[in-house]
């Protein structure tokens, strides 16, 4: 009994220090953690608690204006606007149907119908052709085949007309429609069957109003019958709210978020000249936001961004920031553009260069205007153009790029008087000096004769003089006033001209052309040839244009610029002053040269320039395109140019006009030419410049 009792205390004595030896280790390891969390990571603590009662927030800046001018009054041109996206929490929506038909309905079906009524008008055009082209292949005399045509059309026109014919066309209509509808509804429940995800995007940069709209049709379908002020409708908190009640009207699973987009005023106008905002946000020069790319919109697109603010402070119950010991970094809203564009020629002359290009069937169009004396661009458009509100939804990205001074091209016989400003500043021949055309000259080392434009159809034109070269623009002309020079002498001039190095305009995808035959040590005689009068090398647009502002304004070459001041958001702002690069040829020379471009224009190939009681100084081109795929030109395929100034004895400004590949135009004088008077016209009678006192 007491051997039991004795282990029975040894047991209970064990438990006890087992105990207190749990408590020991217990206790070293609160005052480890005590240590690690006071001493050791106190830091880290102290942040991680920071973390939970502050908060910080970013405040975005406002991304600057861009305007243009109307004679005395500013418009914006690209502005910032609020839109709608609409989207959908899975997991929420319970009606789902009803949700995909009404999408459907406010955001595709307007554009459907339009592609569905395209679609059919194609296949009755396509009909047609096939018809057509059968009995243009049944073998039938000249007669018989127009007697045959003509039925064809007649009964292509009753088709047209026929009751059942278009009650089978409006059946077909509907299907198409209904086929396409089915698609959509389905892409929407699909995106809408996804429980996991907590947000799927329906609908992007939508108007405001046309979103209220939505939402009242979800609601109503008695909508717009019921007569609701969208005035009285507000976003806030993801959701629609009617102010009057303060209330939300709350569809299941749909929710609204508002966000700033870049607004283009103009739509297309101007377009390679802006470029354009992203739609998504990405990081680029430090910020993370929308940023621009191409045009003024990438070039600018640090100054115009700005920067960003921020807030930081205690957060309190609820979450809510308090108010006491802020610290506050205030944003910096972008810069605003002014520009030199002036909206009433940009305007006039860009929806002219569409309408011609297209009448033309133009590949592409180019139109510039400058103030010659400051390089100032009085406007600036491109055939085929975009809407920079819906980049996104261009075919091919290449309509991006800015084609006056990204495209380079051979610019055939305008160059001509690049040419002739050289020899007239060496003091190599007047405007009266004379040379025997025979039409054709033979160059050292180069097999075939480099020939005039007219030579089948003309022949030799004798005893000519400078002046008459011009007027006649032959290429036998610039060769001999170019072979007054040495060669090193005629490069040099080109290269002064400004060719071969970019302009430095403020825009983003500029090149600077190829004249790389002229720069080698030994010029081979073929290569000065050609570049006489524009073959061999490549220039853009607003090169060349360039190199005639120097023409018309006394001799110096300007540096072209489209900035005229820069607004900071703290009131300040910056003049840009015009910029006189050097000085080319000399004054008299500008002078001579000028009467001789006008004399083109009175009396030679561009006649159809000359505008009533002004004297319009001018030079066409029109100049083989190149094929890439392989040594040569294209056997039917031209660039035509014209570019011009008036008046020709004080120019107020100066213009280049071009078409690419224009369809049954063979000569420039035909299609860039007549394009350049209507604008020419326009624009002296906008601006009241005053009439010569004599024009002969």
């Amino acid at each position: 009994m007491a051997w039991f009792n004795k282990h029975k205390k040894d047991n209970q004595d064990n438990r006890l220090n087992f105990i207190l030896g749990i408590i020991f280790l217990l206790t070293l390891a609160l005052i480890g953690k005590l240590f690690a969390v006071q001493i050791k990571n106190h830091d880290y603590y102290v942040s991680a608690a920071a973390g939970q009662h502050e908060m910080f927030a970013e405040i975005e800046p406002e991304r600057g204006k861009i305007f243009i001018q109307d004679q005395e009054a500013l418009y914006p041109i690209a502005t910032n606007k609020t839109y709608v996206q609409i989207y959908a929490i899975p997991k929420e929506i319970k009606d789902a149907q009803r949700l995909a038909e009404t999408l459907y309905t406010f955001f595709h079906e307007p554009q459907l119908a339009e592609e569905a009524d395209k679609i059919l008008k194609e296949q009755d055009t396509q009909k047609l052709a096939d018809d057509l082209a059968y009995v243009q292949n049944m073998g039938l005399s000249e007669t018989e085949l127009k007697a045959k045509e003509a039925e064809v059309q007649t009964n292509h026109k009753l088709l047209m007309t026929d009751p059942t014919y278009l009650e089978l066309r409006t059946l077909k209509r509907e299907q198409i429609l209904k086929n396409r509808q089915a698609d959509i509804i389905k892409e929407y429940l699909d995106k809408m069957d996804k429980w996991n995800d907590p947000y799927e995007s329906l609908q992007k940069k939508v108007e405001p109003e046309l979103a209220k709209q939505f939402h009242l049709a979800l609601l109503n379908d008695n909508w717009p019958q019921n007569n609701t002020d969208l005035n009285n409708l507000e976003f806030k908190n993801y959701k629609i709210y009617d102010k009057n009640t303060d209330q939300s009207m709350e569809f299941a699973g749909l929710g609204y978020m508002t966000e700033n987009y870049r607004y283009y005023l103009e739509n297309n106008i101007g377009s390679h000249i802006l470029g354009f905002v992203s739609h998504d946000k990405e990081d680029k020069n430090d910020q993370y936001g929308k940023h621009g790319s191409y045009g003024l919109e990438g070039f600018f697109d640090e100054e115009l961004f700005g920067q960003y603010g921020s807030v930081k402070g205690d957060r309190g119950a609820g979450g809510l920031m308090i108010a006491n010991n802020l610290e506050y970094d205030a944003k910096t809203n972008g810069d605003d553009l002014v520009l030199t564009i002036d909206r009433s020629i940009q305007f006039y002359a860009c929806n002219r260069l569409d309408e011609m290009a297209q009448h033309y069937a133009a590949t592409s169009g180019t139109v510039i205007i400058m103030e010659p004396q400051t390089g100032a661009i009085i406007a600036m458009c491109s055939y085929p153009d975009f809407d920079p509100n819906n980049y996104n939804e261009v075919e091919d990205v290449d309509i991006y790029n800015n084609p006056a001074l990204f495209d380079q091209y051979e610019p055939g016989s305008v160059f001509k008087a690049i040419t002739m400003a050289a020899a007239l500043d060496q003091n190599k021949v007047t405007p009266t000096s004379t040379y025997n055309d025979q039409g054709q000259v033979m160059i050292e080392g180069w097999p075939k004769p480099i020939n005039n434009a007219d030579f089948s159809s003309y022949g030799a034109h004798g005893l000519t003089t400078m002046v008459g070269v011009l007027e006649n623009s032959l290429n036998t002309g610039a060769i001999y006033a170019m072979q007054q020079l040495k060669p090193e002498v005629f490069a040099d001039y080109v290269q002064k001209f400004g060719f071969g190095e970019k302009t430095g305009i403020e825009l983003e995808g500029e090149f600077a052309g190829n004249i790389n035959n002229l720069l080698a040590k030994k010029i081979k005689p073929i290569d000065i040839a050609v570049a006489s009068f524009g073959q061999g090398i490549t220039v853009t647009p607003l090169q060349m244009l360039t190199a005639y502002a120097a023409i018309a304004n006394g001799g110096y070459l300007v540096k072209p610029y489209l900035v005229r001041e820069i607004l900071h958001a703290d009131g300040t702002q910056l003049v840009i002053q015009p910029k006189k690069m050097q000085q080319v040829i000399s004054t008299h020379t500008s002078a001579v040269l000028s009467g001789m471009l006008a004399s083109v224009v009175a009396n030679g190939h561009s006649k159809n320039a000359q505008v009533p009681g002004y004297f319009v100084a001018g030079k066409t081109g029109t100049a083989q395109i190149a094929d890439p795929n392989k040594r040569g030109y294209y056997e039917s395929q031209y660039n035509h140019t014209f570019i011009s100034f008036a008046p020709a004895d004080q120019a107020r400004f100066v213009m280049l006009v071009k078409f690419e590949n224009p369809k049954g135009y063979q000569y420039a004088d035909s299609t860039a030419v007549p394009l350049s008077r209507d604008i020419m016209d326009f624009i002296l009678k906008y601006w009241q410049v005053p009439q010569n006192t004599r024009v002969d």
